[in-house]
């Protein structure tokens, strides 16, 4: 008989653990204390982009944080409150903000996105997924020549250090790329390997391919607790009642530091709040995903649809919609591109991204209980590093050697 193993959380790396584990032979079961794919994973831009290798922990990011708390419309935003865990982990990441841990951070993040983008590639060959996935790359453009002369600096690094370099537009041969920008653009940079897709069209046909591998999903399941015997945990404490299984990944993305006790270890993960808007492709909308870096927007235009996002608000586990952040969005937009909205609004969203202060996600087991594993903290690339996340889970549960090595993900290094 297989061995069980209960995924906790169904967004998209709990979705990607369940996939690559039944995949590989074992009883899969989802629990999720809401709908599946409802949460952060629902409605974010939908980048996979090996682009992102940076961590935001990096030399000049403080000066950054400090200046964004004097700006009432920075699109960083820290709310002041007396929160031990928040500034704990301003502190360690100002303590990150370095060259050297910098780029030892873009090395892991790097190997994940690239291990991700290949998986994705065999993800849309061998299953029905209907996600609207695009290879079109990703677009960064730049308002001022000042701002674009300072990314070359950037993209300078990414090529010496990373390998990775993007192609350079300047002035009008960026609007001939990109006819949807307005013209007078200082220009951008392309990254010709990124993709984008949409991301709640990609859960729900997952699921459709997860039920059809026998993996069964619950909904509206909250988790309690883990009921131990000794160093491993048996089953699980549920709204739903007590859940057996042989393993157990946690996958609870922001929620996370909150079964800390449980767990054996700390969780520095904080929610970073993004934003977006979705609409209908405007009159002139952009083939390619665009990101404006001056004013923290990200454009995603989807074959069904167009959406704005971006926004990082820490201000803890806050449940509003500030229409004041979604206008931030559109104003953005509007510097940029001729149409950079259109009507009607079809949804207003906001989620809470799971931020670790040094850029790496946890994907560990757990030092107190042998047979429970995270996989939490992928900052702002859940999407971009599921796959990658799914296939470590499974090779950890499996016994096999990690295809990434695992040691920057270690639960234990905080």
């Amino acid at each position: 008989m297989a061995e069980r193993v209960l995924v906790i959380g169904a967004g998209v790396i709990g979705t990607a653990c369940a996939y690559y584990l039944s995949k590989s032979g074992w009883q899969v079961s989802i629990i999720d204390v809401g709908e599946f794919g409802k949460g952060c994973s629902h409605a974010n831009c939908g980048f996979v982009c090996p682009s992102h290798i940076l961590p935001l922990a990096m030399p000049g990011a403080i000066g950054k944080a400090l200046k964004a708390l004097l700006q009432k419309n920075a699109p960083l935003s820290i709310k002041p409150r007396p929160d031990f865990s928040l500034w704990s982990w301003l502190y360690h990441f100002a303590r990150c903000s370095n060259e050297r841990d910098m780029l030892e951070a873009g090395q892991a993040i790097q190997a994940l996105l690239n291990s991700s983008r290949c998986l994705y590639d065999r993800l849309f060959q061998t299953e029905a997924l209907d996600a609207e996935w695009e290879t079109c790359g990703l677009l960064f453009v730049f308002l001022s020549s000042v701002a674009m002369e300072h990314y070359a600096k950037t993209d300078e690094l990414l090529r010496n250090k990373f390998g990775l370099s993007a192609k350079r537009y300047d002035g009008k041969a960026l609007t001939d790329l990109e006819p949807a920008l307005k013209p007078d653009l200082a220009g951008g940079w392309h990254y010709e390997a990124d993709a984008h897709l949409r991301p709640d069209k990609l859960l729900s046909s997952w699921r459709q391919v997860l039920i059809g591998r026998g993996v069964e999903i619950h909904e509206h399941c909250e988790f309690h607790r883990f009921i131990r015997q000794g160093n491993r945990a048996e089953a699980v404490d549920s709204s739903c009642g007590k859940l057996l299984a042989d393993s157990f990944v946690l996958a609870t993305g922001a929620w996370t530091p909150q079964l800390k006790p449980d767990l054996g270890c700390r969780i520095p993960i904080q929610p970073g709040k993004g934003y977006s808007i979705t609409m209908p492709r405007p009159a002139r909308c952009p083939t390619i995903p665009l990101i404006f870096e001056e004013h923290r927007v990200a454009v995603t235009p989807m074959r069904s649809g167009y959406r704005l996002g971006s926004i990082m608000e820490f201000a803890g586990y806050d449940t509003t919609l500030s229409p004041r952040r979604l206008d931030l969005l559109r104003a953005g937009a509007s510097h940029y591109l001729h149409d950079p909205c259109a009507e009607p609004t079809l949804e207003e969203w906001y989620g809470w991204r799971p931020m670790t202060y040094d850029g790496n996600p946890i994907i560990s087991q757990s030092p107190a209980l042998t047979n429970v594993f995270i996989a939490a903290g992928h900052n702002m690339l859940g999407l971009s590093m599921a796959p990658a996340t799914g296939k470590l889970i499974t090779e950890l549960l499996s016994g096999q050697s990690p295809h990434i090595s695992l040691a920057p993900y270690a639960a234990t290094r905080f």
